[in-house]
């Protein structure tokens, strides 16, 4: 089981899934805006957090978030691994997912020669990882052109560099995008409505989430968030707030 944090008075439950070296100390903000409507579960996933420990691979950790949320339909929102994670949850477990909100996300590579590089480039890089420290990795990570529109809080910085290297290092060869199976041929398999969000200054994903859409089909749509890049949760999250409360309320008026 992995270990989660909830919030919130109960209605219509909110399951929220943080990217790769984060924590839910990454949701703090947009979880303190959804909790007065909404009841919310952030899961901590493998080699992270409070699931520091826990060694799955990537098909038995999204089944492990939908365990980890309860059995009750929810609205399921991922960013960046997470959403991959959720995405897959989604596809497996429909039942379980009412709506699906995916940030910053991708259903994998589907060019295998691509998925072979970058699956090498992340066992190089989870092994630097393993040889040294939390800290260090942590601020080489962050200063990629991926986050220069990110100053993350404090509290957020402290639990990162809380998550223990081997697990980091477990998490970058096991759920990295080049250790997923691509899922681009599973995304017709979508029924319940889904949100694509991106920053709009993340030209990357945006691009993604309109491929994604269009592979969907009519239950999709995207949209963007002004003065975010590609951490939409820690750039804008007012704004991200807001379009899943939006998604979550819609969810469960249906």
């Amino acid at each position: 089981m992995l270990h989660c944090v909830r919030a919130g008075r109960g209605g219509h439950r909110v399951v929220l899934v943080h990217g790769f070296t984060q924590t839910h100390r990454s949701w703090d903000e947009v979880a303190d805006a959804l909790a007065a409507t909404l009841e919310v579960v952030m899961v901590e996933l493998p080699g992270h957090g409070g699931s520091a420990a826990a060694r799955l691979d990537f098909t038995a950790t999204a089944a492990a978030i939908a365990d980890a949320a309860g059995p009750d339909p929810a609205t399921y929102v991922g960013y960046s691994l997470g959403g991959r994670l959720c995405l897959r949850t989604a596809l497996d477990r429909p039942e379980r997912v009412s709506s699906l909100v995916l940030i910053g996300a991708s259903p994998g590579i589907d060019d295998p020669d691509a998925r072979a590089e970058r699956r090498r480039a992340d066992a190089l890089l989870a092994d630097d990882l393993a040889a040294g420290d939390t800290k260090a990795f942590l601020d080489g990570w962050l200063a990629q052109p991926l986050f220069e529109t990110t100053t993350p809080r404090a509290a957020d910085i402290e639990a990162r560099r809380a998550n223990p290297p081997d697990g980091l290092a477990y998490a970058l060869r096991t759920l990295g995008t080049g250790a997923q199976d691509p899922l681009w041929d599973r995304l017709p398999e979508l029924a319940m409505p889904v949100l694509l969000l991106a920053g709009e200054h993340d030209g990357k994903f945006r691009a993604r989430a309109e491929r994604m859409a269009a592979a969907i089909g009519a239950s999709a749509r995207t949209a963007w968030v002004e003065g975010a890049g590609h951490a939409v949760p820690l750039d804008r999250p007012d704004r991200c707030a807001a379009l899943i409360a939006e998604a979550a309320h819609q969810a469960a008026s249906r």
